[in-house]
């Protein structure tokens, strides 16, 4: 699977059911660029265990408000819909892979 972006339209849908993680960044964001890469590559690696979608904040943000997201990026893993962890800022791939594994 590749990763998803996602809108305020669609994110529940897409995170509704299985492992998601949801990557909330700008276009602007420095930190942002830095964990697209990562994200990349976990995506190749664990697509069988979580799907990776994108919501930009700048364009949506009465999902980013319904999480209370302030700070970018901020990554949320939900589970069947609920959200079971959070990361905010630069995150190196080992400790995302472990944090999806925990949950897996």
């Amino acid at each position: 699977m590749a990763i998803k972006n996602v809108t305020d339209q669609n994110f529940t849908e897409e995170t509704a059911e299985g492992l998601v993680l949801a990557d909330f960044w700008a276009p602007w964001c420095g930190p942002c660029k830095m964990i697209a890469p990562v994200l990349e590559e976990i995506d190749g690696e664990m697509e069988e265990k979580v799907q990776i979608v994108k919501l930009d904040v700048d364009e949506n943000q009465e999902t980013a408000g319904k999480f209370g997201v302030m700070s970018i990026p901020t990554l949320l893993l939900f589970k069947d819909g609920e959200v079971v962890d959070q990361v905010i800022g630069f995150q190196p791939k080992e400790a995302l892979t472990d944090i999806i594994n925990k949950h897996a």
